[in-house]
């Protein structure tokens, strides 16, 4: 029951925020974290370039993402889990390279911008090697750096959870969100990190 629980959980969170990028297109432009940002800022083209493509493709890696770690739905859908991958592997690729670039413009100075920046990396590092892993039919290998790869991508959720508990407790959202830049990928990393060591077991088992 607690796994049923908690796969619900992470689908209907993967799902949520996965459709989130919506709301920037439906409501007024200073909707949510924008609402931070200065006016210069929000005229600028490549800025803005950056984050449209940053949120849109990001929105789309975690609407794939998930299904892949469905055993069940891997071992009997081969051919729409490859194909799933390919369209995860390229969002994955474009929303990391855009958030590294408008990673240097966070709410908050170079600490936060240096955590944005960092998991920019790590999204985009960890995503290239799980395909060329998967390329050379290193499966296990393929399977540990989509899970890190995933739980970098699930920053977007997690960024929202952790968010408004920081602005709450610190009164202050420049605090909150220079804090967050880091919390809302680090404890992912780690949690990928005793899931890919679990793997290694069961494997030797």
């Amino acid at each position: 029951m607690f796994k049923k629980v908690r796969w619900f959980l992470f689908v209907l969170l993967a799902i949520t925020v996965g459709l989130y990028p919506v709301m920037y297109f439906l409501v007024d432009r200073e909707f949510g974290l924008l609402s931070t940002k200065s006016a210069e800022l929000l005229a600028n083209v490549f800025w803005n370039a950056g984050f449209y493509t940053h949120i849109i493709f990001g929105g789309l890696a975690l609407l794939t993402g998930w299904l892949q770690f469905s055993a069940s739905f891997r071992n009997k859908n081969l051919p729409i889990h490859r194909l799933l991958g390919k369209i995860y592997l390229v969002c994955a690729v474009l929303s990391a390279t855009a958030g590294f670039a408008i990673g240097f413009f966070a709410t908050g100075g170079i600490v936060a911008a240096t955590g944005f920046i960092s998991l920019a990396i790590i999204w985009f590092t960890t995503t290239l090697k799980a395909y060329f892993h998967i390329r050379e039919k290193q499966v296990n290998a393929h399977r540990k750096w989509m899970t890190f790869s995933y739980a970098a991508c699930f920053a977007a959720v997690t960024l929202r959870l952790w968010l408004p508990l920081l602005s709450a407790v610190f009164k202050d959202f420049t605090t909150a969100y220079i804090i967050v830049a880091w919390m809302c990928w680090a404890p992912n990393l780690a949690v990928a990190y005793f899931l890919t060591k679990r793997y290694e077991v069961s494997e030797k088992i």
